[in-house]
């Protein structure tokens, strides 16, 4: 046991520790909402739907039905055991969670680590008033770590808690006097909320060019394999799937392909107007004293706040599709929030696909200047161009050589070598857009960046964020006299690229947002 006032040293990480002052080392621990016990087993028993729409339709007998049961048993008395053996205190300088039935482990996060809140419920969560809590600490996505996660906490406790971490107080602040019992004035009051964006039900035109109806398809399709592999039946020989193979079987190869590509078409669409009202309905982004607000969804609702003087930046993404219908996207770049995962990007998401103008906005007012937005960028030149037609035109050849050679001497129809021809020009305008989107610039304290065609991204970094530079040159870079400088950052993906850039540009532009830094790599006269 240890003793009130003895220091303690508490593992935080593989190479930190963290040495601390316990007065009481049981006073102030707290359990999860006992209602957790109805969300757990339910969420298991509904991975186990699938198998049984798949017999009942099929009218098969599952001879293995006693193995899932046990599963589902096994799940339950896992979730009790959770909450029995599950706890969490929050200390002056400390948050800690407490877990473990044979194997106890203590996780302590030091409370100034803390980098967002985000506050997850889907539909049961909702239906028993409860929240999961993810708080953010700075991982990334190089690191397998979901935070330090309580799930689930009543509604209120757990804004209580998201208040508390981010130093914001739920109506006044009064701190007990020394005496004991009396209180003091009232020393702080709610800051006044700002909307920054807000869903329109105009937005969800752009759904079906975000695509996400893939990932949608992808999922399902992994799903029913699976439910089909449990309950033992042959989906690809069942009388619906036949009956479907058969009528293509009667139609020529182009129309089949033709009705095919138009049907897959049409359910992507379909899925992403689905996954997209999903994830964004009721989204709105606000700003709440030093906090920024982003909450949405229609069935499972989130809710992420940032702490600004943890927002390194912005990125302003366009996707090919998005952008021929003159929309886009905005990320966070923050440390604390991972990023990269589909097209909501996790918490990191500030804006969901909508209009560019109001994109752009919103990212104006969370950088609260609209310079990095509208300053023109400075092209990479003649060499990067180069490079640019050089790689597509290369690629698109060796391609249009491949499918023609299958033409001539594999008897190939004659549309695969037309199709080859055809990969030629538009290699062309894929080097053309890309070098086009290649650009950056330095202006109001903030670096930007912008690359790519097919997701073209501009990057917006403070120069606040930036810790240091790293300089790349290929083989083929250096007969062309060119180098990738990445800005190297704690937050968002961590490196941020300007690519196919003289020396001498890169190690100005460098010195301008980070001045000083790059000293001993300058020469006289390299300085712009």
């Amino acid at each position: 046991m240890t003793e009130p006032g003895t220091p303690v040293r508490v593992d935080i990480g593989p190479d930190q520790m963290l040495t601390t002052t316990v007065d009481d080392p049981e006073q102030g621990w707290r359990r999860l909402s006992i209602r957790m016990l109805l969300v757990h087993p339910v969420m298991e028993l509904m991975r186990f739907i699938p198998v049984l729409v798949l017999l009942v339709f099929f009218n098969r007998r599952d001879q293995n039905g006693f193995w899932p049961l046990l599963a589902v048993g096994a799940f339950v008395a896992l979730g009790v055991a959770r909450w029995f053996t599950t706890r969490y205190r929050v200390t002056p300088t400390q948050v800690q969670v407490r877990r473990g039935l044979l194997s106890k482990s203590t996780l302590s996060v030091p409370r100034d680590r803390v980098r967002s809140v985000d506050m997850t419920r889907h539909f049961m969560h909702r239906l028993l008033g409860l929240t999961r809590l993810t708080i953010g600490t700075g991982q990334s996505d190089r690191q397998k770590q979901d935070g330090l996660q309580l799930d689930a906490l009543t509604s209120g406790a757990a804004e209580q808690l998201r208040r508390e971490l981010l130093h914001e107080r739920p109506g006044i602040d009064v701190p007990r006097a020394a005496s004991g019992g009396a209180t003091s004035a009232p020393v702080a009051a709610v800051p006044r909320e700002t909307v920054i964006a807000r869903f329109q039900t105009s937005w969800v035109r752009y759904a079906p060019f975000t695509l996400s109806g893939l990932t949608i398809a992808g999922a399902a399709i992994g799903l029913v394999a699976n439910a089909a592999r449990q309950a033992q039946v042959d989906i690809l020989n069942a009388g619906p799937v036949t009956e479907v193979r058969h009528d293509l079987n009667r139609l020529p190869v182009v129309w089949a392909a033709i009705a095919i590509a138009i049907l897959l078409l049409a359910i992507i669409a379909i899925l992403s107007v689905v996954a997209y009202v999903l994830a964004a309905w009721n989204f709105a982004l606000t700003r709440v004293g030093g906090t920024l607000h982003v909450s949405r969804g229609l069935v499972t609702t989130r809710s992420t706040t940032i702490e600004e003087r943890r927002l390194r930046g912005v990125e302003f993404s366009e996707p090919l599709l998005l952008r021929a219908v003159h929309g886009a996207r905005a990320v966070a770049i923050t440390t604390g929030l991972r990023v990269g995962r589909g097209a909501e990007r996790g918490g990191s998401m500030l804006m969901p696909a909508s209009p560019a103008g109001e994109v752009r906005a919103a990212a104006d007012a969370v950088l609260r200047t609209p310079e990095p937005n509208s300053v023109p960028l400075v092209p990479h030149g003649a060499s990067a161009r180069r490079r640019r037609f050089t790689r597509a035109l290369g690629v698109a050849a060796v391609l249009c050589a491949a499918l023609v050679a299958l033409w001539f001497w594999a008897s190939w129809p004659v549309w695969v070598a037309w199709l080859g021809v055809a990969m030629l020009p538009v290699g062309a305008l894929l080097a053309a857009d890309r070098y086009r989107s290649l650009g950056h610039a330095y202006v109001d304290g903030f670096l930007v960046t912008r690359q790519g065609s097919v997701v073209r991204r501009r990057y917006m970094v403070h120069s606040d964020g930036i810790i240091g530079w790293n300089e790349h040159q290929s083989f083929f870079q250096r007969r062309s006299g060119v180098v990738t400088l990445h800005a190297t950052t704690a937050a968002g993906s961590q490196s941020y690229e300007i690519l196919d850039v003289t020396p001498q540009v890169g190690l100005a532009v460098a010195d301008r947002a980070t001045p000083g830094l790059l000293n001993q790599f300058f020469v006289t006269g390299d300085r712009a």
